[in-house]
């Protein structure tokens, strides 16, 4: 067979993007008189430009005019792991996160890695911040939220804008692209959108 007419090979991604899964969606529709936390868990979400479809962040639509680069919430399961060994009975929604994922570590997350979710691309923007908004967990309330918020710091989330739209669903595989590809802007125009 002549190198023309071989086979076309599948984009591989790059050797060290890091792999692991999707193990939790969750949203939350805007209810007046009710808080954001905790997020009811979703088998599948559409990813929109504008967040997470059918779910809604007071904090990010009345204090951030709907900032696209906190459409999005991603904690990985390991840091839930953390926190409930040094008690804290954390469970999934709890933090507010859209995605849970799996086998990605908290510090691989860092501002503009690119993570392929399913069929959606988002691009992390920033960590979010630690907030009494968790005060409102029952098991944390006033006399225990500043110790809360201390164990906290540095591993609430990163929050991410969408790149690429599309479906995300339960168990769906997640990458984070090496660091030189996420800044890399013209990526998303030319090979992402081709897969």
């Amino acid at each position: 067979m002549s190198p023309d007419s071989s086979p076309a090979k599948p984009r591989s991604t790059a050797p060290d993007a890091l792999r692991g899964t999707v193990r939790r969606l969750g949203a939350k529709p805007r209810t007046p008189s009710e808080h954001g936390l905790p997020k009811p868990e979703l088998e599948q979400a559409e990813f929109r430009f504008g967040g997470v479809n059918g779910d809604y962040n007071l904090y990010r639509q009345t204090q951030k005019g709907g900032d696209p680069e906190m459409a999005i919430l991603l904690i990985p399961e390991e840091t839930l792991a953390e926190l409930r060994a040094e008690g804290w009975p954390v469970r999934p929604g709890d933090l507010g996160e859209n995605v849970l994922t799996s086998g990605i570590p908290y510090d691989a997350l860092t501002p503009r890695r690119r993570v392929r979710l399913g069929a959606a691309v988002v691009e992390t923007a920033k960590p979010c911040d630690p907030c009494d908004n968790l005060y409102l967990l029952p098991y944390v309330g006033l006399p225990r939220g500043p110790a809360f918020l201390k164990a906290m710091l540095g591993r609430r989330g990163w929050y991410a804008r969408v790149v690429r739209e599309g479906t995300v669903r339960r168990g769906d595989p997640v990458v984070v692209e090496p660091a030189s590809s996420a800044s890399a802007s013209h990526l998303e125009r030319g090979v992402l959108a081709k897969d």
